[in-house]
């Protein structure tokens, strides 16, 4: 049913992966399907923010994520389950969006916190995945 699940995590935040991870091996189990395990650095070369960044600070910083998915899919993914690692750089729910479409991503797991009030306002990664993705989006509530 489920040919390629897209597994979005943040790597410096474990809620964002500690149930949504369980789930994406199951399902990958049940219908043999190859898992995309994807993180995503921030932009900030093109804004004001960047400014404030050393040069070459994020090619540094996608070269390390790159280094720590590695690690984290070989402590976390059991034999058996063929994985691709995704690093994007971007706006975190453009990135998936992106590699969902480009990837022909079948089913998205991700997680989503308990909603803040500027989430009800701006609207959370998550929020915005479900809304403009063109295929089933599962998530898992922390």
């Amino acid at each position: 049913m489920y040919k390629d699940i897209l597994l979005p995590i943040d790597l410096a935040e474990p809620s964002s992966w500690h149930k949504t991870l369980p789930s994406a091996i199951e399902m990958c189990k049940t219908f043999n399907s190859k898992l995309h395990v994807m993180s995503v650095v921030p932009d900030f070369g093109s804004s004001l923010v960047g400014s404030f960044f050393p040069k070459g600070f994020e090619a540094k910083a996608l070269e390390e994520t790159k280094k720590i998915l590695k690690q984290f899919v070989t402590d976390n993914i059991p034999d058996g389950i063929e994985v691709q690692r995704i690093i994007a750089n971007g706006t975190v729910y453009d990135e998936i969006l992106r590699v969902c479409h480009e990837v022909d991503i079948d089913l998205i797991i991700m997680s989503a916190h308990r909603p803040k009030l500027e989430d009800y306002l701006l609207g959370p990664n998550s929020a915005r995945v479900v809304r403009h993705a063109k295929c089933s989006v599962f998530v898992v509530r922390d």
